[in-house]
């Protein structure tokens, strides 16, 4: 079972080894000490640099705009320190002896993000932008401030324009991954998450965000391989343990999934949904003490979990107490009424109960709410139900031949009767409703394979604007969503290229993707093209870094439908049983 944590902006604290943020050259004769402060912070000696910059700010020559540049720094090492009030007292003071300096601009806004005051850090970064306009940093980190605000396009305009200044470095193209996935693009952002990755083949947090992405599309085995890399490159991260045993849940390995949940709680001993979560776990493997104990505390850490509610309802409807079930579902809906998991619980407790009718639409209340929720599908399937489609709005005009356009919540998707386990998200990266333009069926060797061509949205360009067209790669057999690429911007169309059991596309916007398909080979059951395909992205340019560290630090082949889970079970199972079977 998956469920998506609330996107993420990736900030920066600049720091001053290069470029805009570097303080000026001493002049001739001046004491190095503030050189030596510098190199003391960037050996994580802070205290120390604290010391030093205190010190070489004594010197009464001092020009202001050297100053301002050591007050910078001296601002900087405070935060490191978490003297905030200090920093901002360091900022201010190089803002008036130094009007014209960029990076102390850049610099107060992050601390101003920091400590939630997002419209007045948008402010700074302005004044940086204005006065540095080629400052990525500043780009970057104003894109984190209007995410923060929810102003996602304005986001993305400002990572865009970091990721042109700054192609290599692999945090705005992180950050713009995310604001696309906030948006209900997940493939836009997994081609994005893609490139971070591709830059900085260590960078732990482009892993986990590419797996975040990718479990939301269905694609569980191609995220459990992402959240192994981000746990080797960051082993003490919780949350990458929490989402991998989310993806080892939708596969039904529950073992290793109980043993992720364990290992973030060991890191992280107060976090309430990796208990929720094991918890959740641990009562599909009918061991109903270790789970009562586990959502116990995970409310008790956390009383407005509404997740940890519904999974404790769906413990409690497995040891056969349906009236405290129903209280739990209860709460559950009133602090998370919008949530596919609870609707679902709540269908679980209506079907016991011998409530189909209600079962079913509640099922596909979920689904609405998460297309292509696994959980969901498989309970419908087991209720003799369809897919939900009552909750689909055809869009006039939308479709071509056998193919239409629904609207699902906040989704557009295309449907076809003659593919029945086939739905296409059309993600919009412009204004306007998705429009189809083309269907089609490769021909051997990539019999199977279909692509589907639409109408994508208007941008603003500095030209004025342009339509956008984008392609969705398929699977039919599978039924599964490979890809979804820019085909058309204006006049720039992309170069697809289909040869050895792979397709390569040259896109509009200057990246080169490859994914390996199915060209005409048989699929192992279960597998579709999770277990076996891999997806590389390059940048056609190039590009340089002005500071030395980074800015900031599918659903598969159908399964057949499961038994329907006892609600009594025969024989407790205990921890030991779970982990080392």
């Amino acid at each position: 079972m998956v469920r998506l944590h609330p996107v993420r902006a990736v900030l920066a604290l600049a720091l001053l080894t290069g470029g805009l943020n570097a303080p000026a050259q001493a002049a001739p004769g001046e004491p190095q000490i503030a050189e030596e402060a510098a190199g003391a912070l960037v050996r994580g000696e802070v205290q120390q640099a604290v010391q030093s910059y205190t010190e070489a700010l004594k010197d009464t020559a001092l020009p202001n705009d050297r100053r301002a540049a050591i007050l910078n720094d001296r601002g900087v090492a405070n935060i490191k320190l978490g003297l905030t009030r200090q920093a901002f007292e360091d900022f201010n003071l190089a803002a008036q002896l130094f009007p014209e300096f960029a990076a102390v601009y850049n610099n107060r806004g992050n601390l101003l993000l920091s400590l939630g005051l997002a419209k007045e850090a948008v402010k700074d970064f302005d004044r940086s932008i204005v006065l540095a306009p080629g400052y990525a940093a500043a780009y970057n980190n104003r894109a984190g401030a209007y995410v923060r605000l929810g102003e996602l396009d304005d986001a993305i305009a400002d990572y865009t324009k970091a990721i042109q200044l700054l192609p290599s470095n692999p945090a705005p193209l992180s950050g713009r991954g995310l604001a696309h996935l906030a948006l209900l693009r997940p493939h836009a952002a997994i081609r994005d998450f893609t490139r971070s990755v591709k830059a900085d083949a260590r960078f732990a947090a482009g892993y986990r965000n590419r797996a975040e992405a990718k479990l939301e599309v269905e694609h569980y085995d191609e995220a459990i391989e992402d959240l192994s890399r981000a746990i080797a490159f960051d082993v003490s991260h919780a949350e990458s343990y929490v989402l991998r045993g989310k993806a080892y849940l939708a596969t039904r390995n529950t073992a290793s999934a109980i043993k992720d949940f364990t290992k973030a709680i060991e890191i992280d001993p107060k976090n309430a949904i990796a208990y929720a979560e094991r918890g959740f776990a641990f009562g599909l493997a009918e061991a109903q003490d270790d789970s009562f104990g586990d959502l116990n505390r995970a409310i008790e850490i956390d009383p407005r979990s509404g997740l940890a509610f519904a999974y404790r309802a769906y413990a409690y409807k497995q040891a056969g107490q349906i009236d405290v079930a129903l209280r739990d579902i209860e709460v559950a809906q009133k602090l998370n009424p919008e949530t596919a998991e609870v609707y679902w619980v709540k269908a679980e407790i209506e079907e016991a109960q011998g409530q189909t009718e209600q079962a079913i639409a509640d099922l596909k209340k979920a689904q609405t709410l998460r297309p292509g929720y696994r959980d969901a599908t498989e309970s419908l399937q087991r209720l003799g139900s369809v897919p939900s489609r009552a909750e689909d709005t055809v869009v006039a005009d939308a479709g071509i031949d056998t193919w239409r356009v629904v609207s699902r919540g906040q989704r557009f998707v295309a449907i076809n009767d003659l593919y029945p386990r086939l739905a296409i998200p059309l993600e919009m990266m412009g204004s306007g409703q998705p429009k189809l333009l083309e269907w089609e069926l490769k021909q051997p060797p990539f019999k199977g394979i279909g692509t589907l061509r639409f109408f994508g949205g208007s941008v603003t360009t500095k030209t004025g604007t342009e339509d956008l067209e984008q392609v969705a790669v398929v699977d039919v057999e599978a039924g599964v969503v490979v890809a979804i690429e820019p085909h058309k911007q204006g006049e720039k169309v992309a170069t697809w290229t289909w040869e050895n059991g792979k397709v390569t596309v040259a896109s509009v916007d200057g990246v080169t993707d490859e994914f390996a398909l199915r060209a005409d080979r048989p699929e192992m059951a279960g597998q579709g093209l999770a277990g076996d395909r891999r997806f590389t992205s390059t940048s056609q340019t190039g590009g340089w870094a002005p500071w030395d560290t980074p800015f900031g630090g599918a659903f598969g082949q159908q399964q057949p439908p499961p038994a329907k889970r006892a609600t009594v079970k025969k024989k407790p199972k205990t921890i030991f049983d779970l982990l080392f079977n």
